[in-house]
C-alpha cells in the first residue's frame, strides 16, 4: 500500500520536474516535563507514504534513481530499547519499510550533497521542521555560490506536499476500510454515552465511557479532543473544558471521533440529558436535521461543497424565521449573512487522516467538483447562546450539531456513520 502510494507520487513528481527529489519530514518527540514526553503522533503525509511511525526521521525520494527511496532515521539503540522499546533502526527500515537505502538521521546534513547533486529540482516544504530548514537553506545556497566553479546549481525550490494531498482527497479500498472501522468504533462510543446520560453527572464522566469505549475497540488515540458539551456550553463550538454538571433540562452536544490506524471518524450528535425534548428544543432541533438531510442529498459526483452549504443554509434560515428569531427574505438574509451568528462555520470539510483532512476546496476561485473517493462531514447546526438575549428566552442556551461522514461512490453517495442514532 506504502508503496503504490510512492509510486503515484513520483508519477507526480514526474510530470512537474525531469530531475527532482522530494524531501518529507517527521513529526519529532515533544517534551512535556522532566523526561516526560508528549504522546506522539506521525505528521500524516510521512505515514502516508511510508507507514513509519518513529520520531526524527527524514525520508527522501530520488525519481528514477537506483536507490529511488531513502530514510534517515534514529539507529537502533539496545540502552535505550529498555526504556522505550526498539527502534527500527537503518537495517529495519530497509527490511520492513521498503527503503532503498537508509542512514542515520544525525548525517543528513553531511550525505545531502551526495544524495542531491545532480537534481535540479527540490521538492520539500519550508516550515516542516525549522532544523531541516535551515540545513537545506544553507545546502542550497552553498550550491548556487559554488555553480560558477562548477558545481551544479538547482532551479528551483518547490512545496510537495500538495501533490500529496491531491492523492490523499481520493481515498482507497484500504483507507475506507480503515475509516468504517474508526466509524464503528466511535458508534459503539456513542451508544454507551446516549446510555449513560441522566441529571447529575458531569461532562468528563460521559466522555470517560465514550473512550473508554474506544480504546477498549482498538482504538489506540482520538482524531481530535472530544467535546462534550451540555446546555450553554453547546453554543461553543470546540469546547472542551468537559468538566460542567449535566442538568435537568439541557441539551448534551458531543462532537468525537475514534482514530484507527492513522483514520479518523468525526461524528455530533445532541440529545436531551433527560431523555425528553421540549418543545422549543425539538424545534430546532428538527430544522437541524432536515437541513442536514437537505444537505447530504445534494451529495454526488459533480456536485460541490458549496451546493450542499447552500442547501443546508435555506432550512437553517427558514427555520430561524419561522421561529422569530430572523426576519426578512430568505435569499437576502443568506446574502447578507445575517444567519452568522447563529451559524458560524461551513457545513462540510474534508476528512481522513486528519479531522480537517488536506485538500483543496477550490480551483482557481471556482468550488472543486465532488468524485468518487472524496470523504467528508455534512454538521450544520444552530447555536442560540443564553447571552444572546435577543432572540426569544425559549430558545436562548439551546444549541445543537447533527454531523455525520460522507463518501461520494461512482454513482452516488454513502453516510458511513447512518447507523449512529440521530
Amino acid at each position: 500500500m506504502f508503496e503504490n502510494r510512492r509510486k503515484k507520487l513520483i508519477k507526480s513528481l514526474n510530470t512537474e520536474s525531469n530531475s527532482c527529489a522530494a524531501i518529507f519530514v517527521s513529526n519529532r518527540e515533544m517534551t512535556r516535563n522532566s523526561d516526560v514526553l508528549h504522546e506522539f503522533r506521525q505528521e500524516s503525509n510521512f505515514y502516508y507514504l511510508s507507514g513509519f511511525d518513529e520520531p526524527d526521521s527524514i525520508l527522501l525520494i530520488r525519481p528514477n534513481h537506483p536507490e529511488e527511496y531513502v530514510m534517515f532515521v534514529r539507529p537502533h539503540d539496545p540502552e535505550m530499547a529498555i526504556w522505550v522499546g526498539a527502534r527500527a533502526g537503518i537495517d529495519g527500515v530497509q527490511e520492513f519499510y521498503g527503503a532503498d537505502a537508509a542512514f542515520p538521521i544525525d548525517t543528513f546534513a553531511e550525505k545531502i550533497n551526495e544524495l542531491l547533486s545532480e537534481v535540479d529540482d527540490i521538492f520539500y516544504g519550508i516550515g516542516s521542521d525549522q532544523e531541516i530548514d535551515g540545513i537545506i537553506s544553507n545546502y542550497l545556497t552553498l550550491r548556487q555560490k559554488n555553480s560558477h566553479r562548477g558545481q551544479k546549481g538547482f532551479s528551483s525550490l518547490r512545496d510537495p506536499r500538495p501533490l500529496v494531498e491531491n492523492l490523499r482527497m481520493f481515498k482507497s479500498d484500504d483507507e475506507i476500510k480503515s475509516l468504517k472501522e474508526a466509524i464503528r468504533i466511535t458508534e459503539q462510543g456513542f451508544q454507551t454515552a446516549q446510555s449513560l446520560t441522566e441529571p447529575g453527572l458531569h461532562e468528563f464522566e460521559i466522555q470517560a465511557a465514550l473512550e473508554n469505549e474506544f480504546r477498549r475497540l482498538g482504538s489506540s488515540r482520538n482524531g481530535y479532543p472530544s467535546i462534550v458539551a451540555s446546555g450553554d456550553n453547546a453554543c461553543i463550538l470546540h469546547y472542551t473544558t468537559n468538566r460542567e454538571q449535566l442538568k435537568d433540562g439541557d441539551l448534551l452536544l458531543i462532537d468525537a471521533g475514534a482514530e484507527y490506524d492513522y483514520y479518523t471518524a468525526d461524528i455530533t450528535r445532541t440529545w436531551p440529558i433527560n431523555g425528553h425534548f421540549s418543545t422549543s428544543q425539538r424545534y430546532i432541533y428538527d430544522v437541524v436535521l432536515e437541513a442536514q438531510q437537505a444537505g447530504i442529498q445534494r451529495a454526488k459526483p459533480g456536485a460541490t461543497l458549496d451546493e450542499i452549504h447552500h442547501a443546508t443554509l435555506e432550512v437553517l434560515v427558514r427555520g430561524l424565521m419561522e421561529s422569530k428569531i430572523l426576519s426578512g427574505a430568505i435569499d437576502k438574509l443568506i446574502e447578507d449573512r445575517k444567519y452568522q451568528n447563529f451559524y458560524m462555520h461551513s457545513t462540510s470539510h474534508w476528512l481522513g487522516m486528519d479531522v480537517h483532512d488536506v485538500g483543496n476546496y477550490r480551483n482557481k476561485k471556482e468550488p472543486i467538483a465532488l468524485e468518487p473517493g472524496m470523504c467528508f462531514t455534512v454538521e450544520p447546526g444552530l447555536y442560540l447562546s443564553a447571552k444572546n438575549h435577543k432572540i426569544p428566552k425559549e430558545f436562548q442556551g439551546i444549541g445543537i450539531r447533527i454531523e455525520d461522514n460522507i463518501l461520494i461512490t461512482e454513482h452516488s453517495y454513502v453516510n458511513l456513520s447512518k447507523n449512529i442514532p440521530s
